[in-house]
């Protein structure tokens, strides 16, 4: 099977061509800055021809029956999975993910997609009985329209597909515009796929502007009637007051400040296992990632001994290595903005326990202990950096875990599961994991954020719901009598 060529243009009404924009990006290596593509950025003509182009195909799109929307859907899983180790070297080298990491990312496109593919045969209506007589009253769900969808760069196939493939699925068209640092694997890589699966010509739609020019066209735009944003939370609220004066629907996977709560009658090797997994996965670079672990003051110590020891065996450097479990993060800027956070978590009496290195755009695991107030536990890392914070009782783990803006997810270890539940269901988090880390996703289950972590739910039921709408239709089979009626007029 032939790898994929072209992948430095936009697709625009089913043709790939260069962007009209001011700018040529250069997509590079993470690990080693090599040039990997370079896109000829959109312009705000071409935004507006996306969507005009996703606005009018959405039409035909929508005379597929259900069965023949199913089948393209199964055949971009299809596809999917006969060009795994293809993508799988695109994440390596487009976003600095390790092998792990990318097949797990693999893992959750094909499934997320192949829950997608169910969405045209789940399209149900309903008759609602009614107060008058004689009438039927039918509730029918239909497509939004046009969904504009913005990916962020560190899960970039994986959380734009998670958009994608269900907005396209239930009959919508759709604008993608995934971060251009990652602009192969979240988005043009998609486009490829979807042209292969057969779907019309300019139903999907991928852009890459520079943000500095188009502003915030791509979301004002009058067309799409949701915008589906996985990113910060400055830029999400940013969007969502957009969204909301111009009456459209916002669906925000927002940021997160995650805890691992230790209770006092936990397991602590399993607890650390776990630890280990959900701060340095993806080099801690994911919104579910912990970001502070509370420990009981009696395990403590023995927690703190066991995650140092491990977090020191991890493997790190570049991410082409099958052996390595922490690459490069992003870009420079991001390795900047961690070492400032933890020198002014320092300065705020914060103790590094673990002290890293930088190389090049790899950061080696920083452990640091403190309290919930320092700077490394307020912010949200996105890199390799835990801190931990010692709770003089379970009560106090929680109030701790909760004394955040965010509530995205979140993990609790306990040596009872149904304590573990207990404490959960204390944490304000849209997602609470017993016993296991943070970092969970799964194609049929709500995911999704509290407070500043975000609004809506993606996943099986839910994500057929965010990308649909209800429309209620009454028929009056016998008439209806009114104060209107010749009988009541003189």
């Amino acid at each position: 099977m032939k790898p994929y060529e072209g992948l430095n243009k936009n697709y625009i009404s089913g043709e790939w061509r260069d962007g009209t924009g001011k700018t040529t990006y250069e997509v590079k290596n993470p690990y080693n800055d090599e040039v990997l593509q370079e896109i000829k950025t959109a312009s705000k003509e071409d935004v507006d021809e996306a969507y005009q182009s996703a606005e009018q195909a959405k039409e035909e799109w929508l005379k597929y029956n259900p069965f023949e929307r199913s089948s393209i859907m199964e055949k971009a899983v299809q596809i999917i999975e006969s060009r795994r180790e293809e993508f799988v070297e695109h994440l390596i080298r487009e976003g600095g993910s390790s092998h792990l990491k990318a097949n797990v990312e693999i893992d959750f496109v094909i499934a997320i997609t192949r829950e997608a593919a169910s969405f045209p045969l789940r399209m149900n209506g309903e008759i609602v009985p009614s107060l008058v007589p004689g009438k039927e009253n039918r509730i029918y769900r239909k497509p939004l329209g046009v969904v504009g969808v913005i990916g962020p760069f560190n899960f970039p196939m994986y959380l734009a597909m998670r958009s994608v493939a269900p907005a396209l699925a239930v009959g919508n068209g759709v604008v993608l515009k995934p971060d251009e640092q990652t602009a192969v694997t979240g988005g043009i890589l998609l486009a490829k796929v979807f042209e292969e699966a057969g779907l019309p010509k300019g139903v999907f739609n991928v852009v890459v502007p520079k943000l500095e020019e188009i502003g915030d066209a791509f979301v004002e735009h009058p067309i799409p009637r949701l915008i589906s944003f996985t990113g910060s939370t400055p830029a999400g609220r940013h969007i969502g007051e957009i969204c909301g004066r111009n009456i459209k629907k916002v669906a925000l996977e927002l940021g997160g400040n995650n805890p691992l709560v230790v209770l006092g009658d936990a397991k602590v090797e399993s607890a650390v296992n776990s630890a280990l997994f959900g701060k340095f996965m993806h080099n801690g670079q994911i919104c579910m990632a912990i970001n502070r672990i509370i420990v009981h003051k009696d395990l403590y110590e023995e927690f703190m001994e066991r995650f140092v020891e491990k977090t020191k065996k991890i493997k790190v450097g570049d991410p082409s290595d099958k052996d390595n479990l922490i690459g490069p993060l992003i870009n420079r800027k991001a390795i900047d903005r961690i070492l400032e956070q933890i020198e002014m978590a320092k300065k705020q009496g914060a103790k590094v326990v673990l002290e890293g290195k930088v190389e090049g755009n790899v950061m080696h695991p920083y452990i640091l202990t403190g309290t919930n107030d320092v700077a490394t536990a307020q912010n949200e890392m996105f890199g390799p950096v835990a801190t931990i914070i010692s709770a003089e009782s379970d009560e106090e783990a929680i109030r701790i875990a909760n004394d955040t803006p965010f509530g995205l997810s979140g993990a609790v270890h306990s040596g009872s599961p149904e304590r573990g539940v207990e404490a959960a269901k204390q944490i304000t988090s849209g997602m609470v994991h017993v016993n296991d880390q943070s970092v969970n996703d799964e194609p049929l289950i709500a995911f999704g954020g509290e407070k500043d972590s975000g609004l809506g739910r993606f996943g099986g039921k839910w994500s057929l719901e965010e990308f649909t709408t209800v429309q209620w239709v009454s028929v009056q089979t016998e008439e209806r009598e009114s104060p209107f009626h010749t009988n009541y007029l003189e």
